[in-house]
């Protein structure tokens, strides 16, 4: 499921007129580095690992929406964020993957 996920948010992403080409790239990169970290929590808290997921998919459906609502936005980052607070000591890697995703999407001015 976590796969099927993935393969819709890049599709979204390959379509978005918000992303740069030249950084889409970069984005995928880090979503199959989530999606990584995210296996390896899944083994361990299935839950956590489906809200992050979630998050992952509102932050990515906010970004590469044609009429940008920044508010809506904010709040799915802050989701994201939220979601993988509680494992940074445990999945640093996991923690730092998220704040990466959302500091490149705050680079592009989304």
């Amino acid at each position: 499921m976590l796969k099927h996920t993935l393969t819709k948010i890049e599709a979204k992403i390959k379509q978005s007129p918000n992303i740069p080409d030249e950084k889409k790239s970069e984005y995928f990169a880090l979503l199959k580095q989530l999606n990584s970290e995210i296996n390896e929590l899944n083994k361990t808290d299935h839950e956590k690992a489906q809200s992050i997921k979630g998050f992952t998919k509102a932050a990515a459906h906010e970004s590469t929406r044609e009429e940008l609502d920044p508010r809506l936005f904010q709040i799915a980052l802050d989701g994201l964020s939220s979601s993988v607070q509680e494992f940074e000591a445990s999945y640093p890697r996991l923690v730092q993957t998220v704040n990466s995703i959302c500091t490149f999407l705050a680079k592009l001015g989304i």
